[in-house]
């Protein structure tokens, strides 16, 4: 009896998990695989004898807006100064036929994650990979800071993107697949540049945010809301949740969001699904700052 006993135990010990997941129709966590083969050159990546650079210290503020998916947004993320020098890599204003300034490209899109080309329909804007100065690296550790200086996590190259007016793109997510256990695991939108603009709001149209009388109505959009048809206009109840967040451009404020859940499952969140806003009027300079690694 005693070995059928020991043997039952141990079946139970060995399957016991895999047996819940499948009747729970739980998703499993993934494997803790190798990193998977990347061009470095893409990443913000010193160089074994580069110093580290003088950076000054942050002033930043930040702002919970969800815990699932976790948004901060981020006062004062880069100072006048970062951004005086950020436009003066890359110019916002556009006098001449695209692509005339060296930097700037014809922003792409991509169906396969491999290749990509250009659709204006969908993404409209010109896009600048900056050379990695002592301020941009400085910004780069910042964003890693921001983190946790998580292990296996390295920050894109930076990326500033202008939009003139008509420009937008249109709702996607920043990741992928993280099938493999490797991905794009988060986001900061960073507005540069945003004096004189109309529209070019960045919209999550999934994210849901308490509304708490106005508070953040001073970074989104917060318009007229009123109680069901029938009913007079008037405000939401204190702490009711409202569906759907576009966020203003502010000229040195920063959006952050986590785009993978932390569950090890490879699973993105959906209420990440975003867009760029056509702008209306003016110039827009965002810098995009991409972190790619491992999927906790």
């Amino acid at each position: 009896m005693f070995p059928y006993v020991v043997g039952g135990i141990a079946f139970l010990l060995f399957f016991y998990n895999p047996l819940v997941e499948y009747f729970s129709n739980q998703p499993q966590t993934l494997p803790r695989t190798p990193r998977p083969p990347i061009n470095e050159s893409l990443l913000a990546i010193d160089a074994a004898n580069e110093t580290a650079p003088n950076c000054p210290p942050a002033t930043h503020s930040v702002h919970i807006l969800s815990k699932a998916p976790l948004v901060i947004y981020i006062e004062n993320f880069i100072s006048p100064e970062e951004r005086d020098i950020l436009l003066d890599i890359s110019p916002p204003t556009r006098l001449t036929p695209l692509n005339s300034d060296p930097l700037f490209e014809s922003s792409t899109i991509t169906d396969d994650g491999e290749s990509t080309h250009r659709n204006t329909a969908i993404r409209d804007s010109e896009i600048a990979v900056l050379p990695r100065t002592e301020l941009v690296r400085c910004i780069e550790r910042r964003a890693l800071a921001f983190q946790g200086f998580r292990e296996d996590l390295w920050v894109e190259r930076l990326r500033t993107q202008r939009y003139v007016a008509g420009g937008h793109y249109s709702h996607h997510f920043d990741w992928g697949s993280g099938a493999r256990g490797w991905g794009r695991l988060s986001t900061f939108m960073v507005w540069a540049a945003s004096e004189g603009v109309e529209g070019g709001g960045t919209e999550f149209p999934l994210l849901r945010r308490r509304d708490e009388k106005g508070d953040w109505c001073g970074w989104v959009e917060c318009p007229e809301l009123g109680g069901k048809e029938g009913e007079e206009q008037g405000e939401l109840a204190e702490g009711e949740r409202v569906l759907g967040v576009t966020f203003m451009p502010v000229a040195g404020n920063a959006v952050f969001w986590e785009n993978f859940r932390p569950d090890g499952t490879g699973r993105g969140w959906e209420e990440t699904w975003h867009a760029g806003l056509p702008v209306r009027k003016g110039v827009k300079v965002g810098l995009n700052i991409w972190s790619w690694g491992r999927l906790d």
